[in-house]
């Protein structure tokens, strides 16, 4: 691209610069003064509508760094946060149709969360990060559990953020950001980075082994308007092997919440296919009231449950020498969405590859596998304690015997009194770890 500059800087006219001492495309490597130097370039740059053809010229001399296979959450995130590295980065962002449906789904995001979508100026407004004060989880024999805000000195123990709004301001910053390219199809860079959930092809391409234990359980997600508001209580029931979430949206005195309710599998077809308004009684009874009468204002959607984690989460590219690549987010691992830290998760692990690639040596591409062996070996450690605790919760409460009834709502009472213990599980939930 080099001789292609020369050559164009030759044919600029610079009327501002007069007549100089010596051929001004000279002037890039044998300067004669600051001033003379100072004036070409400003001379330049007020001429740039000469050089029509030289930044094309640029980005296709210019190969990527990194290419980031999904253009989700997870994926924009870390595509804002290796741009500030100054690499250049491809986005794939494949053409999908329109969905069929409004996207229901609403995140509880927690503290750590939230700095790091601070950090790439992407958090959304209070409207649609709606601050969690209490949450409230009931068993199904009288046991229950309070968390508080106030007894950890924050503000907040989570924000229920909305997907789609969330979703929409990454887009925007991504398209701003000059070190991105959005591109259709993947394209060939050092370190691919695969985010494409939990169904990614790509993984599947390069051979890993995803290990899945799925759940006899399917998540029904959709919103509510309820009679009652919120108050910035979120609100937890497990009973007869169902969990029942309500989240609350809207801001502080908002009076709507998202719902998941994770129902037996056998269950889900015909409370997906009744009428709104027997749905909505079932929600009712299930909350007890709670929150008053209940509208339906959105689609249900649905989707099985399970617990997964790839077995390998870097590697060489094949037929690619020298390039290699990494997962992140659902395609790397799944949870049950009991505790809400899914995508908490996910934007853990990108946090941690940015902070990987950042700290490397001058001399270490960001393909290095030694590198990226490390950040797997960091976020295994991290998964490990939310895939055993998710999964021991979902198979306590999904027994139906009395013993077991007894023995874990003995349990949640036991917990809620426990202090220290509850402490620390609090601030682990809410990335102050």
């Amino acid at each position: 691209a080099m001789p292609a500059l020369v050559r164009a800087l030759k044919r600029v006219d610079l009327p501002t610069l007069g007549r100089p001492t010596m051929p001004h495309w000279r002037l890039m490597a044998g300067l004669s003064g600051f001033r003379e130097s100072l004036r070409f370039y400003v001379a330049v740059t007020a001429n740039l509508q000469a050089l029509p053809a030289l930044p094309t010229i640029w980005r296709m001399a210019l190969p990527f760094d990194v290419c980031i296979r999904g253009a989700g959450i997870v994926g924009q995130t870390l595509a804002l946060l290796l741009a500030r590295e100054r690499l250049r980065i491809a986005l794939v962002a494949t053409d999908s149709p329109p969905p069929e449906m409004a996207d229901v789904r609403a995140y509880a995001l927690n503290a750590a969360s939230r700095q790091i979508l601070e950090s790439v100026r992407c958090w959304p407004n209070e409207a649609h990060a709606t601050p969690v004060l209490r949450m409230q989880v009931h068993g199904d024999d009288g046991g229950q559990v309070q968390f508080d805000a106030g007894a950890h000195n924050t503000h907040a123990l989570a924000w229920i953020t909305d997907v789609p709004t969330l979703q929409a301001t990454l887009a925007d910053a991504a398209r701003f950001q000059p070190q991105i390219e959005v591109v259709s199809a993947p394209v060939a860079a050092t370190l691919t980075v695969v985010c494409e959930g939990r169904a990614s092809q790509t993984r599947a391409e390069l051979g890993v082994e995803f290990e899945t234990t799925p759940y006899p359980q399917h998540a029904i997600a959709t919103r509510l308007e309820c009679e009652h508001q919120h108050q910035q209580i979120a609100r937890q029931w497990f009973a007869n092997g169902n969990i029942l979430a309500f989240l609350p949206l809207g801001g502080p005195d908002g009076n709507s919440v998202a719902v998941v309710w994770s129902v037996n599998a056998d269950d889900a077809p015909a409370l997906l296919s009744m009428p709104p308004e027997e749905f909505t009684q079932r929600l009712q009874n299930a909350s007890h009231s709670t929150l008053g009468a209940l509208r339906l204002c959105a689609p249900r959607h649905h989707w099985p449950l399970q617990k997964a984690q790839a077995q390998r989460w870097c590697g060489p590219m094949p037929q690619s020498p020298g390039n290699h690549w990494a997962l992140a987010g659902d395609a790397a691992h799944t949870v049950h969405p009991l505790a809400g830290q899914g995508l908490n998760l996910g934007l853990g692990d990108v946090q941690a590859l940015a902070r990987v690639l950042h700290g490397r040596a001058y001399w270490r591409s960001v393909g290095d596998l030694g590198l990226l062996r490390r950040y797997e070996r960091e976020r295994k450690a991290a998964l490990w304690p939310m895939l055993i605790a998710t999964d021991s919760l979902q198979q306590l409460f999904a027994r139906p015997e009395n013993t077991l009834q007894n023995l874990r709502n003995w349990g949640l009472k036991g917990f809620d009194r426990s202090g220290p213990l509850k402490q620390w599980v609090t601030r682990q939930a809410m990335g102050l770890s």
